[in-house]
């Protein structure tokens, strides 16, 4: 049984001038991690031009590279063109997607707002808020959809809007509506989701579970940096997956070239966060 370590965070919000800003975060990714998995708002105002810096603050890595895009990068009706400048620099952008890599499968949305619980939206009166409902409920369909084309025994759920209330806990209460919705719960507690990840609260907690006990981690970067002040802003988790072959190049996987498990991961094995990795800022 082999174990891939998974460095995550979000919101990341590079600028047009950010180029240098990330260098030693990501040289310490680079050092204790196999696979890094990007949270939503990598840009600050969804322009290409934020793409392209990030794209290169990204080349120092030579390990697959999975997002989401956020909020911020649809700010200027140019995601297509964000996600294609990422997408070219070998970074594998989901939406509605799912991909397998070094064993851990990965269905990724960026998800949509509407609350939690009995205080979500409903699709009631003005056609404004039908189609704000709407949207949240496209979104949790094709995480569904995504997480049922996966085969990988370990699954991770990527997102950038939070899934559940207790990660955006801490966030004033009248904007709750606005950081996530409990519908994308309900297919996370369908499928045997290992871990999820998102971000978007930059107030609220690091990490909560679904009602049904799923691992939900907060890995918005001003978060982790409050919560964390010690340490550069992400995190590493230790995921179990059953052996798989890694002679295909670096580019090849950060392509989102499949890799097929060989068997099931034993029941009685768990996924257990480690310590955030320390370096010097």
């Amino acid at each position: 049984m082999a174990v891939v370590r998974l460095a995550v965070l979000g919101d990341l919000h590079c600028t047009k001038t950010s180029q240098g800003a990330f260098q030693s975060l990501f040289a310490s990714v680079r050092e204790c991690a196999d696979l890094l998995l990007l949270a939503g708002d990598l840009t600050d105002y969804g322009l290409p031009e934020e793409a392209q810096v990030l794209a290169r603050e990204l080349s120092v890595l030579r390990m697959p590279i999975v997002g989401v895009l956020g909020n911020h990068d649809r700010e200027s009706a140019r995601e297509g063109e964000v996600a294609r400048v990422l997408t070219d620099a070998g970074v594998v952008i989901l939406d509605g997607d799912a991909t397998e890599v070094l064993g851990v499968g990965i269905a990724g949305v960026t998800g949509f707002g509407g609350g939690f619980g009995k205080h979500a939206l409903a699709p009631w009166g003005e056609p404004v808020i039908k189609q704000f409902v709407h949207a949240a409920v496209e979104e949790a369909l094709k995480l569904e959809k995504a997480l049922a084309r996966l085969r990988a025994p370990s699954l991770v759920a990527l997102l950038h809007y939070a899934p559940i209330a207790a990660t955006v806990e801490g966030e004033p209460l009248e904007i709750y509506p606005f950081l996530g919705c409990s519908r994308l719960e309900e297919p996370i507690n369908r499928y045997p989701v290992s871990l999820v990840f998102h971000g978007h609260a930059h107030k609220g907690r690091p990490q909560g579970v679904t009602a049904n006990g799923v691992a939900v981690y907060n890995v918005s970067m001003p978060l982790l940096t409050r919560t964390f002040p010690d340490r550069l802003p992400f995190r590493v988790f230790e995921v179990p997956v059953v052996d798989v072959p890694r002679a295909e190049s670096a580019a090849e996987t950060r392509r989102g070239s499949s890799v097929n498990p060989a068997g099931p991961v034993r029941a009685d094995q768990t996924v257990e966060p480690s310590t955030f990795a320390r370096g010097v800022q």
